[in-house]
């Protein structure tokens, strides 16, 4: 599959969190709400992607700050062994996992 196509799909489920799973860790979960609000928000409003933070043109890593903490996000693909779909391609679930950089 070509980058643009992998760049459109995990732009697509990063900005809707439909069509994966959304991950947090134990260190996101515990925010208050109104700030983990907040990080969902910078996730999917995310477009500060260089050749630096997304070598691939692929958009499945970026980094950002909320009140001066710093936090990543990253798409990790996963493939059903021996499952198709019906395009006889191979069966994936996107998994965006959201983190806190200390919990790197």
């Amino acid at each position: 599959m070509s980058a643009a196509k992998i760049r459109a799909l995990n732009d697509a489920f990063r900005q809707s969190f439909t069509g994966g799973r959304v991950m947090m860790t134990a260190g996101v979960a515990a925010l208050p709400d109104n700030v983990r609000c907040q990080v969902f928000e910078q996730v999917r409003s995310f477009d500060a992607f260089t050749a630096d933070n997304d070598p691939h043109g692929e958009h499945d890593f970026g980094n950002f700050e909320v009140n001066g903490r710093k936090f990543f996000w990253k798409i990790d693909l996963y493939e059903e062994p021996g499952v198709k779909g019906a395009d006889d391609l191979p069966l994936t679930t996107r998994v965006l996992t959201i983190m806190l950089a200390e919990e790197w």
